[in-house]
């Protein structure tokens, strides 16, 4: 889930930064340009492990800061394809279950891979599956089976998923445009790192559909 990438960058250290110690002025000035970052091909970035090396602060013309080329290692955050992980349903469509793992978001679950059999009710705008159907049950014939037999994925459910692919995008919103006068509505952004997730297979799905059932004590001879 967790990754250590090695990353070259060159970082100024302002003037009201001098008094501190050059390693802390740097972790302070990396941190706040790559914590809780999306770094395109490489991760949503979490906190800098260590400084590798650190060359010679020299300063330009016009800013008075130390500039300083950096090798340092970032802990990033990109489950690798096929990992596990366990998270929190946050919300629900016809086409996707969304899930977050509490500071990650951008997680979802398509339609097809869900476990087979399931369907969609908008009334409780939640899929569902049921325990020990057909696999080729139709949409339709779920819909119409007893709502007390079905296995709802509902919100706030902690659910067990594993990782198909990541995606990384780079949409950058363009000026708004108008139409005889009238402004239209710029096309949602997709998130800039977001990751693609089963719930179909063994232990995968509803964490509380696979709990152990309690343990019987033995009846007293």
């Amino acid at each position: 889930m967790y990754q250590l990438s090695v990353i070259k960058d060159t970082i100024p250290i302002h003037p009201t930064s001098f008094h501190l110690p050059t390693e802390k002025a740097l972790l302070n000035q990396l941190n706040k340009k790559y914590a809780d970052r999306v770094i395109p091909d490489v991760g949503l970035g979490i906190s800098v492990f260590d400084i590798l090396e650190a060359g010679e602060g020299k300063v330009r013309y016009g800013d008075g800061c130390f500039w300083h080329k950096v090798t340092f290692r970032l802990i990033v955050f990109r489950p690798f394809v096929s990992e596990v992980i366990v998270g929190t349903v946050t919300s629900c469509t016809e086409k996707f279950i969304h899930v977050s793992i509490g500071f990650f978001h951008d997680i979802s679950v398509p339609f097809s891979l869900i476990p087979a059999p399931h369907a969609y009710d908008p009334n409780e705008n939640a899929h569902f599956t049921l325990s020990g159907a057909d696999p080729e049950m139709s949409e339709e014939e779920m819909l119409e089976t007893d709502v007390t037999q079905r296995l709802y994925i509902d919100k706030g459910e902690v659910v067990r998923i594993r990782v198909e692919e990541d995606k990384f995008h780079d949409d950058e919103p363009g000026p708004p445009k108008a139409v005889d006068g009238t402004y239209i509505k710029p096309k949602m952004q997709r998130p800039h790192y977001e990751i693609i997730a089963s719930m179909s297979g063994a232990g995968l799905g509803c964490v509380a559909w696979w709990a152990a059932p309690p343990d019987v004590d033995a009846a007293p001879s």
